[in-house]
């Protein structure tokens, strides 16, 4: 037998197969099922519980398959196809020319891979340097539970040439030299309010959140839901007392040291692009709270994957904020949720959604999208400023670098390079979508079905704090929208949180965190509604603010 019938391509199998040969293949079952059930009737007289199962799962086969629309379309924004020499593409851990373009038969031994989905074709792929690339075979796995992970389309990202993408990248400078300033102090600061100015300045080609048309230091790097903008930058679950059972979270965290940036000459630059080693990160010695962009990015450059929403889990039902309406042990006289609706159920199924999302998510990293990192479009920013390249990078970044009144005044002299947090700057897998924001959007939206989002966290014994400076204590937030912090706010703050975090740390896009977390909404939705069948409790559905602002019922 060959390798290819041993591993097909799974996306070229979903996308030849009609729905009438899949459903021909679902229904096949039928037969053996039966010979099954008669074959359980004879040995004990009655097997219902497995039939009653087996009907489950056919029926939710059944409803994935005619939610999916054959021939789905996954658009990409065809910088591959434009640029013969991949300058618009993802290429890290690959051999790279010197110039910092990749090795085009490297990239083709990639595209190989891609397309045949042989294990064999992954495991040929050649590398520059001993980092090796991050888990590409994962978007080809199904799962048995919620969409499958090629069933859901994310649009294309901003072009690499485009005013959207100079616009994402201006960002990525600035969050860069704004890591060390505590977030308290954005209205006072010149590099913030020049950050401001800057990004308003591309209009609606910016994406982040305005406030009568402008970026103000207020909007300054924050999410884009309502309850992203009320009160401090991070959420209060980066704050508040966190019990792990009789553990007390300590919620100090070991950060690195200010000042210390990467990748800020063009040799490192490049070495990085190979794979090759890097030296490890400076840290802080003293345990600080989270205050400013240095410390979102350490965090987020180490967490665990769906730990910030387990914490708020935690917080939550310590505090006792009331469950979703639609929960139904609500007001119940004789029984409390468990193992269903229950502590264990909700603790257990912020897991359960977090690999799901990985693997939609990487499908679209690998298999659609292939978008470059920030590193490697501001290093076409630098080469084509300083170096002599005639890169089709959007002319307005470029002038960012000899207006004053921009970029020019606030970076190096003579660099466009990113300073990155991390010294290995972004980990070995493509831009969009985003892993992080993917499981943000994924776990949030599972505690928005589970707590009561309208309940304020004053009405619940959390009084909001914020981190003074240093970093070293807490102190109370009194500003006037202290009162105005709501369960479902300061969800949808943590997940955007971290989401930007890794804009701020350098490795990701504005589009990729907005974008992802809907990804993660929408694989959320769909394993609570796989799991609304196997319930025996009257259940008629949790309701949900999404990202965009609608309510659903689930």
């Amino acid at each position: 037998m060959s390798p290819e019938s041993l591993h097909p391509n799974r996306r070229t199998f979903l996308t030849r197969a009609g729905a009438a040969t899949i459903a021909a293949s679902v229904i096949g079952v039928e037969p053996l099922l039966q010979t099954e059930r008669s074959e359980a009737h004879a040995a004990d007289g009655s097997n219902q519980r497995a039939n009653d199962c087996a009907k489950l799962r056919r029926d939710a086969a059944t409803a994935g398959l005619k939610a999916t629309p054959q021939n789905l379309p996954h658009p990409s924004n065809q910088d591959e196809d434009l640029y013969p020499n991949k300058l618009g593409s993802y290429s890290k851990g690959l051999p790279h020319n010197d110039d910092g373009t990749v090795d085009l038969s490297a990239y083709a031994a990639l595209l190989q891979a891609i397309n045949s989905g042989r294990p064999a074709d992954f495991d040929a792929i050649p590398l520059g340097g001993s980092t090796r690339l991050t888990n590409p075979q994962s978007g080809l796995a199904f799962d048995m539970e919620g969409p499958d992970a090629h069933a859901l389309v994310q649009p294309p990202a901003p072009a690499f040439a485009s005013r959207a993408q100079a616009a994402e990248i201006s960002e990525n400078y600035w969050m860069a030299l704004l890591r060390d300033v505590p977030y308290s102090q954005y209205a006072a600061n010149p590099i913030a309010n020049a950050a401001a100015a800057d990004l308003t300045l591309y209009g609606a080609d910016f994406g982040g959140p305005k406030t009568g048309g402008a970026v103000t230091t207020a909007t300054l790097f924050r999410g884009l839901t309502p309850g992203d903008r009320v009160g401090p930058y991070l959420s209060q679950f980066f704050y508040q007392d966190c019990n792990f059972g009789a553990n007390k979270i300590e919620q100090k965290i070991t950060t690195t040291l200010p000042g210390v940036n990467y990748m800020t000459d063009f040799n490192t630059w490049l070495a990085v692009q190979r794979g090759i080693a890097q030296p490890p990160d400076a840290f802080d010695p003293v345990p600080r709270y989270m205050r400013n962009g240095r410390d979102i990015g350490q965090w987020v450059h180490i967490d665990v994957l769906f730990q910030a929403y387990f914490h708020a889990f935690l917080i939550l039902a310590g505090a006792g904020a009331p469950f979703d309406d639609g929960n139904p042990y609500n007001g119940n006289s004789s029984q409390i949720g468990f193992g269903t609706f229950g502590g264990p159920h909700i603790a257990t199924l912020l897991c359960e959604v977090s690999t799901r999302a990985l693997k939609a998510v990487w499908y679209q990293k690998w298999f659609v999208h292939r978008r470059l990192r920030p590193e490697v479009q501001a290093a076409r920013v630098h080469r084509t400023l300083f170096a002599g390249a005639d890169y089709p990078v959007h002319p307005e970044i470029l002038n960012s670098f000899s207006d004053t009144n921009r970029l020019k005044g606030f970076m190096p002299a003579g660099s466009a390079l990113l300073p990155m947090a991390f010294p290995e700057g972004s980990p070995t897998h493509p831009a969009y979508g985003a892993g992080h924001a993917t499981v943000a959007g994924a776990c949030v939206t599972i505690l928005k079905a589970w707590f009561k989002e309208s309940t304020r966290l004053v009405d619940i014994g959390l009084a909001p704090v914020q981190p003074a400076d240093d970093g070293l204590s807490l102190a109370p937030y009194v500003d006037s929208d202290a009162g105005d912090l709501t369960v479902g706010g300061e969800l949808n703050k943590v997940a955007a949180n971290v989401a930007l975090g890794r804009n701020t740390a350098g490795v990701h896009w504005r589009s990729d965190a907005a974008e992802s977390m809907k990804l993660g909404e929408q694989i959320a939705i769909g394993i609570l509604r796989d799991q609304r069948a196997c319930y025996n409790e009257v259940f008629n559905g949790f309701s949900l603010t999404k990202f965009d602002g609608t309510t659903v019922i689930v």
